[in-house]
């Protein structure tokens, strides 16, 4: 396979770009509030290869898939849980079919929206959903897979180990933080960016990293306090295009692709050994990302 591992590109010292945001994409093309997103990699596949192909087409050197509620727990929610497999299937071969031979698909798991702590779930069920799903991401395709917007350590690293235990994907997790009152950088579950990576790397992830919930600003904060936790560790950074400002009802994510590539350098030196976007972000901010990497290294 050409590509090859995308661990290896990074322990030669490359920098990699990986791909903007999905659902603010998918909501331009026409997704409905309370329509399921990944059905779309069935129903509507030519929109969805479009999202992936326009990153790849930018610079991307990775791409992800329409796959991020694509869990049974989150795909009962429409009464589709017994179709997980064929839908995840879908959403790993778009994506395949946009990178081509030469770029990556890490294919996207996000949470599943229940809770161990609450014993709403078992960590048996919690890692059968999670292995059903990354099973058929591979399946379609996937060279990795991104298990991203984490914020309990319990269940990413469950994640991580059914995706590690029954594949050959690399494994990607990112976890989200906010900024608390007091200072300092917490999930929703109250995890740090140190503990979150700490705890990733020992469930057997390659790569680690923050994504949404901030703007590029914030996130050199946060790549610094993993790489000072985790100074060997690879590092991919999805930050939002700014914090988001609610106008007529509707959030705006307000940092422009040349913002976000002028803090490009800054975010590399603070550790970041991939960068791409998520909420907020376009090709446009994805292909200012590239040139600014490109920039760098030169």
């Amino acid at each position: 396979m050409a590509r090859g591992k995308i661990v290896d590109a990074l322990k030669s010292g490359r920098i990699l770009v990986s791909d903007g945001a999905w659902g603010t994409f998918l909501q331009k093309k026409g997704l409905k509030p309370g329509e399921c997103p990944e059905l779309w990699c069935v129903d509507r596949p030519n929109d969805v290869f479009d999202v992936a192909k326009n990153y790849i087409d930018a610079g991307a050197d990775m791409v992800e898939s329409d796959s991020f509620g694509g869990t049974c727990y989150k795909l009962e929610h429409y009464h589709l849980a017994n179709r997980t497999s064929e839908i995840n299937v879908a959403s790993a071969k778009i994506s395949r079919k946009a990178a081509g031979d030469s770029k990556w698909v890490i294919a996207s798991i996000g949470p599943t929206g229940k809770m161990l702590v609450i014993g709403d779930v078992t960590e048996d069920d919690l890692y059968k959903a999670f292995k059903e799903q990354a099973v058929a991401l591979e399946k379609g395709g996937a060279d990795a897979i991104c298990i991203e917007t984490m914020s309990a350590i319990d269940e990413a690293a469950i994640a991580i180990r059914a995706v590690k235990e029954n594949t050959k994907c690399e494994v990607i997790c990112t976890f989200t933080f906010e900024l608390t009152a007091h200072g300092g950088y917490r999930t929703m579950m109250g995890v740090t960016p140190a503990d979150g990576a700490k705890a990733a790397l020992e469930a057997g992830a390659d790569i680690i990293g923050p994504n949404c919930g901030n703007g590029i600003d914030r996130m050199i904060e946060i790549v610094r306090e993993i790489k000072a936790a985790t100074p060997k560790a690879f590092i991919l950074v999805h930050a939002n295009a700014g914090l988001p400002k609610n106008v007529n009802g509707v959030d705006i994510f307000p940092e422009t692709p040349e913002e976000m590539a002028k803090k490009v350098p800054e975010l590399i030196k603070a550790g970041a050994n991939i960068i791409g976007g998520c909420c907020g972000t376009t090709p446009a901010h994805i292909r200012a990302i590239k040139q600014a990497v490109d920039a760098y290294k030169k």
